[in-house]
């Protein structure tokens, strides 16, 4: 199909990178339409390991690939990945785009969103302290500097200057921090704009040019379905909409144009920070699946907290984002367990259970999960196949959610996946 949105169905960190980069191999223009540096994509393609942060994963597969205006971007993030990029061979030059109307992280985003956690203490929200939160709150109140405004050096030092004089209040007066100098900053921001200028494109001209054509476009969202600053779990979300609607907002297309919506979810589940995890496994189970699925973070290498299945999550990430299929990834996690519980309902405060995501927080905070155990099939996956009880596993999630399961993850690799359709 030509335009499709690989969306996150969970917490985020579902192996969406690796999907993408797969899919990638087919389309000719690959979209990152939300998040920023907060957000790893990790890719493994013949033994080499790429960890990508800002730049769409497309690219390891040679892609056009393009960062939508819903994105924050961090200049220093993205020259070092391009650096990396070219040095291990791939060219970048006419294939990456930034969104000019992209909003960028300044180094008092960085300073305050590390205050803001620590002075929150035990209430924290759990972020990855990377200035994402503080560049989106500055883009709302309509005060944000901009990817084009690199483009031209007394604009970028007027907004500079406007902007470091009420942060530096805010992080001293509020947080005990060292001011900001202006001339440094200056220097700094106009080194990343000589760097940066030659990849800065209006990315909605390029992605209708793309679909008028008939070319592929693939639409990468970070995070997941239940870190959307609307509809996830709030207040321990993202501050932008990873949900699939927001390819539609990022790139300026209609969301008409959007064409398929693949989720992908891993086996099991995990989550990054505090929030409420209904799912969570207890015990040595815990540790046995997080190491086993490598489950630390790409940017920060924190612990994943890990749960089993969650189908009452799922179904809701199904009916937010009209996901027509799902990638159900890192099912060889599984493989060492003889049994796997399965999270079917909730049950909730007042005694009642429901099959759906509740719709107020204080139910999700207290809810408790309803268990379905599945028999576990104790063997490697390896070949075109699946053993019985894996199979059985993927049906029970599809009829489920009433949504079929077209790719599972059976490995690491690129070539670790198998097509069921």
């Amino acid at each position: 199909m030509p335009a499709t949105v690989i969306v996150g169905a969970q917490w985020g960190d579902e192996g969406k990178g690796k999907i993408v980069d797969l899919l990638a191999q087919d389309s000719d223009l690959v979209c990152r339409y939300q998040g920023g540096p907060n957000a790893g994509h990790t890719i493994v393609v013949d033994g080499e390991t790429y960890k990508i942060r800002q730049i769409p994963s497309g690219i390891v597969a040679g892609k056009a690939s393009a960062i939508g205006a819903g994105c924050v971007v961090d200049p220093r993030v993205v020259i070092e990945e391009l650096d990396d990029l070219e040095s291990r061979g791939h060219v970048t030059a006419g294939l990456v785009f930034v969104s000019g109307n992209a909003h960028l992280i300044m180094p008092w985003h960085v300073a305050l969103d590390g205050a803001r956690e620590r002075k929150l203490g035990n209430l924290q929200i759990g972020t990855t302290r990377r200035g994402i939160g503080p560049a989106y709150a500055d883009k709302a109140t309509r005060i944000g500097i901009r990817v084009q405004d690199l483009l031209d050096p007394k604009i970028l030092r007027q907004k500079i200057e406007l902007a470091i004089t009420e942060k530096n209040v805010w992080l001293e007066r509020v947080y005990d921090i060292e001011p900001f100098d202006l001339e440094d900053v200056a220097r700094t921001y106009e080194g990343y704009a000589q760097r940066l200028r030659p990849y800065v494109a209006d990315t909605s001209l390029l992605v209708d040019r793309a679909l008028r054509a008939g070319e592929s476009v693939l639409f990468e969202g970070a995070q997941g379905t239940l870190l959307d600053l609307d509809h996830g779990t709030y207040p321990f979300v993202t501050s932008s909409s990873p949900i699939a609607a927001g390819a539609a907002v990022s790139f300026g297309i209609g969301p008409n144009r959007i064409d398929e919506v693949l989720g992908v979810s891993k086996a099991y589940v995990t989550r990054v920070g505090e929030g409420p995890f209904p799912s969570e496994i207890e015990g040595e189970a815990q540790e046995r699946v997080r190491g086993l699925g490598g489950e630390f973070g790409t940017v920060t290498g924190r612990e994943r907290r890990c749960g089993w299945l969650d189908l009452p999550a799922l179904r809701f990430a199904v009916r937010v984002n009209g996901i027509t299929s799902l990638a159900l990834t890192k099912l060889d996690v599984l493989s060492t367990f003889a049994e796997i519980p399965v999270c079917v309902r909730y049950a909730l405060p007042d005694g009642s259970e429901t099959d759906d995501f509740p719709a107020h927080q204080s139910d999700f905070h207290h809810c408790r999960p309803v268990w379905e155990t599945l028999p576990g099939w104790q063997t490697e996956l390896a070949g075109d196949g699946l053993p019985d009880a894996a199979r059985g596993y993927v049906r029970f999630v599809e009829e489920a959610l009433g949504v079929p399961v077209t790719l599972v993850g059976t490995g690491q690799g690129r070539e670790a996946v198998l097509a069921l359709r």
